[in-house]
């Protein structure tokens, strides 16, 4: 892993409200505080000190970018996890993976589990691991790359990015599972792009995007 130098960059919000607060992570800033000092600056501890009442929902990786829901209430936090946690929430991410896909859409399920040798890695385990499920569609195929929209149909930790390794065909930039060529990237290609939500106050469907910067 390289040095945490997380991003000097002002607050991206994108929505806020009395219950909710959509903002724009950018990439290479933790979502969470990591273990020690050095690790300490993250999105929630920026959120808070612009709005102290903001709560955390879910987590983007630290070099994934793209939008991330705070909740404003308590009671905004336990509606937003049942959501999370019941798969009611869809969301989008857009990718640029290593060499050529040949097919137009896919999906792959193959449980993922930690791979506790090489942590914080984790790997395809039949044994132990847990289900998940990415749908994909390619968007559009380069000369060695591939752009490629994933829906994400569970929420295991690195998900997307075993998904791809697995395909064969990893995300460019990928600090753990890209090598050679696949890693030559200033940063992840890996853009959480829309958010589809219901309100927690009533219920609505809401759908909140942001476009790649890549």
């Amino acid at each position: 892993m390289h040095m945490y130098d997380p991003p000097d960059l002002p607050l991206d919000v994108v929505h806020l409200d009395h219950e909710l607060l959509i903002v724009n992570k950018p990439e290479g800033l933790l979502s969470v505080p990591g273990k020690g000092e050095n690790l300490s600056d993250c999105l929630l501890l920026r959120v808070q000190a612009a709005f102290p009442e903001a709560l955390l929902v879910h987590r983007l990786d630290r070099d994934t970018s793209g939008v991330m829901v705070f909740a404003m209430t308590p009671h905004a936090q336990r509606h937003l996890g049942l959501q999370f946690e019941k798969r009611h929430t869809k969301k989008t991410y857009i990718a640029i993976v290593y060499g050529q896909v040949p097919e137009k859409t896919g999906t792959i399920s193959l449980p993922i589990g930690v791979d506790w040798p090489n942590r914080p890695r984790q790997h395809v385990d039949h044994e132990s691991g847990r289900e998940a499920i990415t749908d994909w569609r390619v968007q559009r195929v380069e000369k060695n790359s591939t752009r490629i929209r994933l829906y994400p149909k569970t929420g295991r930790s690195h998900q997307l990015r075993v998904h791809m390794l697995e395909l064969g065909h990893p995300i460019l930039g990928d600090p753990l599972y890209a090598t050679g060529k696949a890693l030559e990237f200033p940063r992840m290609m890996l853009h959480a792009e829309s958010l589809r939500l219901r309100h927690p106050d009533g219920g609505k469907g809401m759908n909140f995007t942001v476009k790649a910067p890549f």
